[in-house]
């Protein structure tokens, strides 16, 4: 379970770096990488949702010190 969420938190980093994107400079990283809306868009765009629902979990555990 812990390498899925570790991919997951990538995926949500990802997705949160295209929305810091888009907020500061008016550019979709997704839409210009698979185009505007395409399938491959789109399930960019759900695996990166489903990622972020998935690391909600994350709130939850505790975080062990190393």
């Amino acid at each position: 379970m812990e390498i899925l969420q570790k991919i997951c938190l990538v995926l949500t980093i990802i997705g949160a770096i295209n929305w810091g994107l888009i907020g500061l400079l008016d550019f979709n990283l997704v839409s210009f990488l698979f185009g505007d809306m395409s399938m491959l868009s789109r399930i960019v765009y759900s695996l990166v949702g489903i990622a972020g629902l998935i690391n909600i979990g994350l709130l939850f555990t505790h975080l062990e010190d190393h």
